[in-house]
């Protein structure tokens, strides 16, 4: 029998289907965008969407700690938790994302919502997403990952580290149990985001952005659950136990640049048997779907072509360097900045602030020519 489509492969792949159509409906009903989030600060000074976000994420951490605390998960065999800290992957993917996702004015998730809400000009930049993905994943950009990037790196392992996650840095810093270092962390980073999240009185009073950040937060929590408890079993065959239904054999969360790439894959290459749905491409299509029924629902949805060449010119870079750094860093805004952050990986802290700064630094740099030209 085939990892891939055994029954637990089919509940995993069901799983994220479900759990991403419930994104795409939140994130399309409350406008979720972390690059609009960035760009609501640096040319209006309006904090709520980076609010949300960052509600998604305290959420996220206490949901994904909680299951690790129980022992339903086991966060140190992520992906994103490996003992190799590639930091110069990490952060010059994470910046080359930030900057891309600008020009592309919203990142994937917000070209797959924006696609369910009939833009064919996020499906364009999606494409060309999962083409440089798939080239930075198996193709030419990979070669340059692999050769200049990738062997900038601190292998935590060798200090004895079994990943690299902030629970092991502050038990072996205080003298912690695991799970007295894995409370201690998340309580500290839960505590300080709400406290930054519900200070301002305008936020309290937008039930929408509320209930939308829990949910969304609520959701990467399941994903978890979902690949990690649920698609956790024995292989028939090996009798080994593994991971179901995930392209990266581990368990995962809530990512949308990888899936890209591998749900292409699986279009061109549709007979061959050893390909197969998988919780990520689920994932995606739940988040178009998703997005889909609520712009319908709500008589929004409309058909959205490029606006003039430049924008084409503009959205086809913008992808191209999502799709490349979106692998290098190991996720985009949400495979990092909520699934990767909730199992408070060290490297997800730098890929975030890798796109934070990235983004912040294109958006500057287009006011300063907008200023300029006018």
């Amino acid at each position: 029998m085939d990892a891939t489509v055994s029954p637990l492969a089919t509940v995993v792949v069901w799983g994220g289907f479900g759990l991403a159509f419930i994104f795409g409906l939140i994130a399309n009903k409350t406008n979720f965008c972390t690059m609009g989030a960035l760009s609501d600060i640096v040319n209006m000074g309006h904090w709520g969407r980076m609010r949300m976000w960052l509600l998604a994420i305290a959420v996220a951490i206490i949901g994904t700690s909680v299951l690790a605390y129980a022992g339903q998960v086991d966060l140190s065999k992520a992906a994103v938790q490996r003992p190799t800290l590639n930091w110069l992957s990490l952060l010059v993917g994470g910046l080359t994302f930030g900057i891309g996702m600008t020009f592309s004015g919203g990142c994937a998730n917000k070209n797959l919502i924006r696609l369910g809400g009939g833009s064919v000009r996020s499906l364009v930049v999606l494409v060309f997403l999962g083409i440089a993905s798939y080239m930075t994943l198996k193709g030419l950009f990979g070669q340059w990952r692999a050769s200049w990037l990738d062997p900038a790196n601190i292998n935590l392992a060798e200090l004895g580290w079994k990943d690299q996650s902030l629970t092991t840095a502050v038990a072996r810093a205080t003298g912690l149990s695991a799970q007295n270092a894995l409370l201690a962390t998340a309580s500290v980073l839960v505590l300080a985001l709400l406290i930054f999240v519900f200070k301002d009185r305008r936020f309290r009073g937008n039930l929408a952005q509320v209930v939308g950040g829990v949910l969304i937060g609520a959701v990467v929590v399941g994903g978890w659950y979902v690949s990690g408890h649920l698609g956790y079993g024995e292989n028939p065959e090996t009798l080994e136990t593994v991971f179901f239904g995930t392209n990266s054999r581990a368990l995962e969360s809530l990512s949308f640049v990888g899936p890209l790439a591998y749900g292409l894959e699986l279009l061109m290459l549709w007979t061959d048997k050893s390909l197969h749905l998988t919780f990520g491409i689920a994932s995606v299509i739940g988040v178009v779907l998703g997005s889909a029924v609520y712009a319908v629902a709500t008589r929004r949805f409309r058909w959205e072509g490029f606006a003039s060449l430049a924008d084409l010119r503009n959205q086809l870079l913008g992808a191209v360097l999502m799709g490349f750094g979106g692998v290098t860093a190991m996720g985009c805004t949400v495979g990092q900045g909520l699934s990767g952050v909730s199992t408070l990986a060290i490297g997800s802290f730098m890929a975030v602030a890798g796109i934070v700064a990235g983004s912040v630094a294109a958006l500057k740099y287009t006011l300063w020519r907008e200023e300029r030209s006018a």
